[in-house]
């Protein structure tokens, strides 16, 4: 098996957890020495927070050399080093069991080279998927509330009113979304991104003019 094993601490906190990045090495050293499994490379995430895994430009690194099938097995000290959310640790699970390597995590004890880590790896896969739909549940939930008072439920826009609104009155005479964004574009008009205009963009910003109409009619 050739492994490779990633450790992190994060921003100021050398020791986080009781391991710091030489704490994280000799025990995945050890473990690897103990298997008798050829040590391919090691990555380190250092002063990355554990919150975000796509914020860890190694950690990537190091999953696309599983994809490329350039190693056999990842291997990491402790589950907070890796994942902080069961939702984050059942993506990494799901991902060496689509490509076919093994997750090694020494604190808890998860080996998914094992019977009994791949049903572990089951049981948290549907923990996570559960928790993602009741997350869902609470975001469609404190949307409904913010609309029933009469509030946005994303973020407010960033096109400036008035560009709104000349849209809106455009949309309203009966030109064509086509005829809008070409107009907009040729007048030099950014979209809120900076973009050009597209049919689709129109049709955006028109359906965001009403959803205000209506929730205004609301909070009245």
């Amino acid at each position: 098996m050739r492994a490779i094993t990633y450790h992190r601490v994060s921003t100021g906190k050398q020791a986080e957890s009781g391991l710091s990045l030489n704490d994280q090495a000799d025990r995945t050293t050890a473990d690897l020495a103990r298997r008798g499994w050829e040590h391919v490379a090691t990555y380190v995430d250092a002063g990355k927070s554990g919150r975000s895994m796509t914020g860890r430009p190694e950690l990537r690194a190091a999953l696309a050399v599983l994809a490329a099938g350039e190693a056999d097995a990842l291997v990491v000290a402790k589950l907070d080093r890796l994942a902080r959310s069961t939702i984050d640790l059942a993506r990494v699970m799901a991902q060496a069991q689509a490509e076919g390597w093994a997750l090694v995590i020494l604190d808890p004890d998860l080996d998914t080279s094992m019977p009994a880590g791949k049903l572990t790896a089951t049981v948290l896969g549907a923990v996570a998927e559960y928790e993602s739909e009741l997350i869902a549940d609470r975001a469609r939930m404190t949307h409904r509330r913010r609309r029933m008072v009469g509030k946005r439920a994303g973020s407010a826009p960033e096109l400036p009113a008035a560009v709104r609104s000349e849209i809106a009155a455009c949309r309203r005479q009966g030109d064509t979304l086509a005829a809008i964004a070409a107009d907009l574009d040729a007048r030099g008009i950014p979209t809120a991104r900076g973009g050009r205009w597209h049919p689709s963009t129109v049709a955006h910003v028109v359906r965001s003019v009403a959803l205000d109409a209506e929730l205004a009619e609301i909070a009245a």
